[in-house]
């Protein structure tokens, strides 16, 4: 691939940020239609409780008050999609039970949706949704997967018994079982990925709009893509014929997963702009977030390794539990289902069974938030090796470097079926250590005691999957003036699309960045589209917008001939212009544009790249923390991360992603913690209770790539935006537990690895 000014591989500025930065911005709650009312919903305060409304019509007659919505106003409509059952291991589909948009006699969470008010005023729904009657008859509240799964425990749903969603099965059990049973040594860890509030800048909010004259709607909102929100609309909830809605979708302030799925909100604004011919906006509050997004992770993972004689690894056993929530969110069952398959990590596990289980309690539901599953299972595996490391007298980088699937081995079948086409992981590793300095540590350590501390440096390996599924439509067009345009259904929430999408071109039509406009988020403009989710958008929408660029520049050449009276070979593109190779002769792409007036496909160009299998971004991250031990206290004090993202795009870009999911996994392994009371309150409910990491809690990240460009992907690249995330928190606990260990023989600790949670762990070791 040749260099470009502004093409593939430059660490070009991000050209959104100024408008972004200076406050030009233009996110939903910006936005405000004319004659536009406004919506707040009645939340319970209970976690399990019947319910009756009492008088409606009193409410309904309060100043400003246009609407008042309950479950039996609703009569017709379908209840929010789950897109992904689980099959049982009896090969069975999971029950289903219903997600109505709002609940219909019995709330099942704090902040279940019970009534969805609309006034003049934000201010006069608020009034109005407090001021509803309603008698509640609280019943015992089911708190995580222990009170879940409690012999005698009362059911979620009547429907569905011992509160268990889904139960299946991966991986071959008969040889696992032998495996183990010749194997020479066995090790075993359980672990608890903490629950999380997702906590993306900016809140959601969305307004609905109704045209009675064409009978369509308009929906805008912060999403990770308008398709499938309006594919679900239309399909699960509205029933009427996708053509019927437009979603849009302008500037987005964070998703990591979490604004690709429908909310009862959405809708509820949609049915409720119809009833009262206005626009009808709602927008939450931070706490409102806290009550009424889907959560991530929260899972209790039991991992075994069996061992030869030589600390080879001969098969891996995973039971796996995750706690739903109290309904099924667009993909939850997918995340662990899906994530599971990652469990054998970078090694060569011959045999592997997996047992995975879905429970329903009464909580927020959970559902994709950054990796999605991967981190879940590089989690354990990662704690796993270092575990095996200290259960056999080795070292963590001996364990890996012995178990490690070689680059020679490529393309590698997992015992779970992926199929990794390259990677080079003891390279990254070896050279994270050198960045590490990982042979100094034991100096560092005893320096760290002298002041009382204790030190600890851990790694973890990872790998995940991403970029694989449907394929990406892109358009990339010639405009009148000679800039391009490029129209794509994928959508940023921050990750920096404008400019991504504009060096691709710009590979391959030489424009400067300036000159080329990236639209996203308009189901009207932008035919179809997947959306952001799974580190896709670059890999996937990379690779259509780079084929549809070299589409047009052939289209551009063939039009530059006729101008310039000469053969397509004889012509380049370089600067905005089509030049006979050798001469002063040139075309402008103004001039061609115009040339091609009246023939407007010839200045656009489309291209789809369907994926023939998964990308497998992989890495090292290292660590290095110091504890207080009398107070409990962590600090990050070194981080070393080498990646193999196949091709980097833009290194600037790309150390912001890792460098933003490094800090998320920073937050859940030392800070995050999601707190539910026996009764189902949140006690962590705002961010006086919820810790976030903030600027202190990060160390300068040393990042680099180590690339080994991918073969199932078209330009090469294997997807970063979830990498961070994955690696970090297996790094974070492993340094923490060194630490630990090292002082006190303390050999695990669950995240996350608060103040509190190590004072208990070092006076508990003290006896």
């Amino acid at each position: 691939m040749r260099p470009m000014k502004f093409g593939i591989g430059q660490p070009a500025t991000r050209i959104e940020d100024p408008r972004l930065v200076t406050g030009h911005g233009r996110y939903t709650d910006d936005i405000l239609p004319a004659g536009c009312a406004h919506a707040a919903l009645a939340r319970s305060p209970h976690a399990n409780a019947a319910f009756a409304i009492g008088d409606v019509e009193a409410v309904r007659a309060m100043p400003g008050v246009l609407l008042v919505l309950t479950h039996a106003d609703l009569d017709g409509y379908g209840g929010l999609p789950c897109g992904a059952p689980a099959k049982n291991s009896d090969g069975t589909v999971m029950t289903l039970p219903p997600y109505p948009l709002l609940a219909d006699g019995h709330v099942r969470h704090v902040g279940d949706a019970v009534a969805f008010v609309v006034a003049e005023t934000a201010a006069q729904a608020r009034d109005a949704a407090e001021a509803l009657e309603i008698a509640y008859e609280p019943e015992a509240a089911i708190i995580g997967i222990a009170g879940a799964e409690a012999e005698g425990s009362p059911l979620v749903w009547p429907q569905v018994p011992g509160n268990v969603a889904f139960d299946c099965r991966e991986g071959d059990a008969a040889a696992t079982e032998a495996a183990f049973a010749k194997a020479a040594k066995t090790v075993s860890l359980t672990l608890v990925n903490n629950r999380l509030v997702t906590n993306y800048m900016e809140p959601r909010a969305c307004i609905g709009e109704y045209d009675t004259e064409t009978g369509r709607w308009t929906l805008t909102l912060g999403s990770q893509g308008g398709h499938s929100i309006r594919d679900g609309l239309a399909k699960a909830i509205l029933k009427v014929d996708r053509e019927r809605i437009r979603v849009v979708t302008p500037d987005v302030g964070g998703g990591f997963g979490t604004k690709l799925f429908l909310y009862r909100e959405y809708p509820l604004a949609m049915i409720a702009a119809e009833r009262t011919g206005r626009p009808v906006k709602w927008s939450a509050e931070r706490s409102e977030h806290f009550l009424g997004d889907a959560q991530g992770r929260d899972n209790l993972n039991v991992v075994e390794l069996a061992l030869d004689a030589e600390g080879r690894f001969l098969a891996m056993r995973v039971d796996l539990k995750a706690d739903m929530g109290a309904y099924l969110s667009g993909y939850a069952p997918y995340i662990p289902t899906a994530g599971s398959l990652l469990s054998p990590g970078v090694y060569d596990i011959p045999a592997i069974s997996i047992r995975i289980r879905g429970y329903y309690t009464n909580t927020l539901p959970v559902d994709a938030y950054r990796g999605a599953g991967r981190p879940e299972a590089a989690y354990a595996i990662e704690r796993l090796v270092d575990h095996v490391a200290r259960e056999t007298g080795s070292t963590p980088d001996a364990v890996r470097a012995a178990n490690f699937i070689k680059p020679e081995r490529m393309p590698y079948r997992t015992s779970t079926g992926k199929v990794y086409d390259t990677g080079e992981f003891e390279g990254a590793m070896r050279l994270a250590m050198d960045r590490a300095d990982w042979t100094g540590f034991a100096a560092r350590r005893d320096a760290t005691a002298a002041t009382g501390k204790i030190r600890g440096l851990g790694m973890a390996s990872y790998i995940e999957a991403c970029a694989g599924g449907p394929g990406e439509n892109a358009l990339v067009r010639l405009e009148t003036d000679g800039n391009a345009t490029v129209l794509i259904g994928t959508q940023s929430s921050g990750q920096g699309h404008e400019t991504a999408y504009a060096q691709i071109v710009s590979q391959e039509l030489d424009l400067p960045l300036d000159r080329i406009k990236v639209v996203q988020g308009d189901t009207d403009r932008i035919a179809t589209g997947g959306g952001t989710g799974g580190s896709r958008s670059i890999p996937v929408g990379g690779a259509s917008v780079s084929g549809a660029s070299r589409h047009l520049a052939v289209k551009l050449k063939e039009l530059a001939a006729e101008l310039l009276e000469a053969g397509t070979g004889d012509l380049e593109i370089a600067d905005g212009a089509v030049r006979v190779v050798g001469t002063d002769r040139a075309a402008s792409f103004a001039e061609i544009a115009g040339h091609a007036e009246g023939r407007p496909d010839a200045l656009s160009a489309k291209d789809i790249w369907q994926p023939p299998e998964a990308t497998y971004p992989n890495g090292t991250h290292i660590c290095e923390v110091e504890i207080d031990p009398d107070l409990g206290e962590v600090e990050v004090v070194s981080y070393v991360v080498v990646d193999d993202f196949g091709v980097t795009l833009n290194p600037l870009l790309l150390a912001g992603q890792v460098h933003g999911g490094i800090v998320q996994g920073i937050g859940q392994a030392l800070h995050e913690h999601t707190f539910y009371d026996a009764e189902g309150q949140l006690v962590t409910a705002s961010l006086t209770d919820y810790r976030l990491p903030r600027a202190a809690d990060v160390p300068p990240i040393r990042f680099e790539t180590r690339n080994v460009p991918s073969t199932t992907n078209a330009l090469g690249m294997k997807g970063a935006g979830e990498a961070g995330a994955i690696g970090s928190c297996p790094a974070v606990m492993n340094a923490v537990v060194d630490a630990l260990h090292a002082r006190y023989g303390i050999a695990h600790l669950d995240m996350p690895a608060t103040p509190d949670r190590i004072r208990a762990a070092v006076i508990g070791a003290a006896g």
